[in-house]
């Protein structure tokens, strides 16, 4: 009876749905939602975000206002501080943070606060779903226990699903609708609610539990972290070896079959690929296996801040000069390129070992103008990008790309400056003799 009368909702776009979280996850999946005339009430603990969003205004960068403009003003949109109107919902989605603690132990206050805030408010016919990345057993374990707290149980009396966000902020080609969605419950009702919903505005791919749905994500993460951690490994070997990186990729991935090109940088940063991995190597313990491949490869990662910094003294040495002193400017703070997203980006450690290394340093991002608080950006928090101005680059003793953004006039920028130490391969189209100023990380 539950189940057929939030289908029947579903069906006939009657049902209303919650978002809670309204960050690079939450708010594209809330506005896609409504951009097929479902009611979307978006719940976040930052005010002032709710009221940018109720105002008509964006505080992401590749998230345009009018997108949310339009949604507020059709009436299907709307956000608030007051998780009481969780009581008003049919479903609701969880897309909250999952961070890792200071000695990479998974930190699951957001889930857990998340989940206490709905439990008040849960009610017999919601579906309740996990959005946030986190180890296999995340939902039974700490979503399921504290939601029944209420009463209430599943699937008896409410519903309860995972679905991993696999958002790529600012990528234009695969944007929130053009991404298949993962779901994953326990019980068939769950998983074919879930599955109804967000088959709306994507194609959705039902899997058995919503462990192998955790499981998932955080295989899709693995995935990636090992194998950039290969490609810097090489980076390091063939630098030394004399042999270009960047050419070697680009000449591997002619190859039809067999490689997938992955690229070198000066660590890992955003919200997915520096963290996830984590996870599971914490809950590897508890069945006491050793997660050696993967450990390795976050260990290789973590440490190339360090890397650059050490090819930067290199280079000094080559001019005989000293980092201790000297003016150093970043290019990019955010963790990738075009994007306002700064989460875990490896500028913030990279930036610490530069201030230990007694340099001055500045840096410029047209994404991120001020640094924000946050827990990774340290003594970096309250810093200024500094305006665009070729003269005044002419003034620091080396320039270093840490963020690859295009439309950065980068032959201006390596003509002006005194040394250029690259560790995206930013400068690859700059032209002439200019070349010499530039070498890589």
């Amino acid at each position: 009876m539950l189940y057929q009368k939030l289908k029947e909702k579903i069906e006939a776009h009657q049902s209303i749905i919650g978002i809670m979280g309204l960050g690079y996850v939450g708010l594209p999946l809330g506005l896609s939602f409504c951009e097929e005339k479902y009611h979307v009430v978006g719940f976040d603990i930052d005010a002032e975000k709710v009221q940018k969003l109720m105002a008509k205004q964006s505080y992401i960068a590749h998230i345009p206002s009018k997108w949310i403009g339009d949604m507020v003003q059709s009436g299907y949109f709307k956000a608030t501080t007051d998780f009481a109107q969780l009581a008003n919902v049919d479903i609701i989605i969880i897309c909250v943070p999952t961070p890792l603690g200071f000695h990479h132990e998974p930190d699951m206050s957001y889930i857990e606060s998340a989940s206490h805030k709905i439990r008040p408010y849960l009610k017999k016919g919601q579906l309740v779903i996990l959005e946030s990345t986190s180890y296999p057993g995340t939902t039974d374990e700490v979503t399921k226990p504290i939601l029944e707290q209420s009463g209430l149980k599943t699937p008896q009396d409410f519903f309860l699903a995972f679905s991993p966000e696999r958002e790529d902020p600012g990528n234009k080609e695969f944007t929130t609708r053009k991404i298949p969605k993962v779901v994953g419950a326990n019980d068939p009702e769950s998983r074919d609610l879930a599955v109804s919903i967000f088959s709306k505005i994507l194609k959705a791919i039902p899997v058995s539990n919503s462990k192998t749905a955790e499981a998932v994500k955080i295989t899709e993460n693995i995935f990636r972290c090992i194998n950039i951690a290969l490609v810097n490994e090489l980076k390091m070997i063939y630098q030394k070896m004399g042999i270009d990186v960047w050419e070697v990729i680009e000449a591997a991935k002619t190859k039809p079959f067999g490689f997938m090109p992955f690229y070198p940088g000066p660590g890992l940063g955003g919200h997915c690929i520096p963290i996830d991995p984590f996870y599971l190597t914490w809950k590897a313990k508890e069945f006491g296996y050793p997660t050696r491949f993967i450990e390795l490869a976050g260990e290789i990662n973590t440490d190339m801040p360090r890397y650059v910094l050490h090819r930067l003294m290199e280079e000094f040495n080559l001019r005989k000069q000293s980092l201790n002193g000297s003016k150093v400017l970043m290019i990019g703070v955010a963790y990738k390129r075009d994007v306002d997203d700064f989460r875990e980006s490896p500028a913030f450690p990279l930036y610490e070992l530069l201030i230990g290394a007694k340099a001055q340093v500045d840096y410029y991002d047209p994404f991120v103008l001020e640094v924000p608080q946050a827990h990774e950006t340290g003594s970096m928090i309250g810093k200024k990008s500094i305006a665009w101005d070729l003269k005044k680059f002419a003034e620091y003793d080396v320039i270093v790309i840490v963020t690859d953004h295009t439309k950065l006039d980068y032959q201006g920028l390596v003509q002006s400056a005194k040394l250029v130490l690259d560790t995206r391969n930013g400068t690859r189209n700059v032209v002439g003799d200019c070349r010499k100023k530039i070498t890589f990380a």
